[in-house]
């Protein structure tokens, strides 16, 4: 039974879609903040695309437990690494607490959420849910702005923090970037490993050509 500002639903799912690659898998289920696993790729800055008063999309106000027509507090930014976009993040919040508990959100300018979300012991987060986006969903269109291009199917994640009974909601889309980096970065691993290996042959080889190997 969901319960209120549950993020799953009919398409978010607690588990990733099996036909999914590993490495996306991983990444749609990691804890902690995401800008702190994409500083493990290179220099992360963060590019507000929009902050307004908006209303939920459809999947999102049964999530946050409010009416469809609720007006929210909206923060879009693209989450950069080395100047490329890797992810495009969509965070909303009930009006009437972006004033209140969650005020700080509103003052971020540049900063990551994750200095809001990681710094206070009094937020909780949800589990974190994930599905494939599509072209008809808005998330998608935010990700086609980044890549002035029209991508195929990407992969999203979103949870709800809450802070003294007030809930946020943070949805996380990975552009293909992100895949790409990983994909070179796992490449350029195993070729390390390969060199060392090969190093580690050669050297045994020198030793017994000259008796020293036993």
């Amino acid at each position: 039974m969901l319960t209120p500002n549950d993020p799953i639903d009919a398409h978010w799912r607690v588990v990733p879609l099996p036909s999914l690659s590993d490495a996306q898998k991983d990444w749609l289920t990691r804890g902690g903040s995401l800008t702190a696993h994409l500083r493990t790729l290179g220099a992360v800055t963060v590019e507000v695309t929009r902050e307004a008063v908006d209303t939920p999309w459809r999947d999102e106000s049964k999530a946050l437990d409010v009416t469809p027509r609720t007006p929210v507090w909206v923060r879009e930014v693209a989450l950069k690494v080395d100047g490329v976009p890797f992810v495009v993040a969509h965070s909303i919040v009930p009006l009437s607490h972006s004033t209140g508990a969650w005020q700080s959100m509103r003052r971020l300018r540049t900063r990551p959420l994750a200095e809001l979300l990681y710094s206070d012991s009094s937020v909780s987060r949800s589990a974190l849910v994930s599905r494939r986006i599509t072209a008809r969903h808005p998330l998608h269109r935010l990700a086609s702005m980044q890549t002035n291009e029209q991508p195929h199917a990407l992969v999203a994640r979103r949870s709800v923090f809450k802070r003294h009974g007030a809930p946020l909601m943070v949805t996380e889309c990975m552009l293909d970037a992100l895949w790409t980096r990983l994909t070179v970065s796992d490449g350029k691993k195993r070729h390390r490993e390969h060199v060392r290996s090969y190093d580690h042959l050669s050297s045994h080889a020198k030793r017994v050509v000259h008796g020293e190997a036993k």
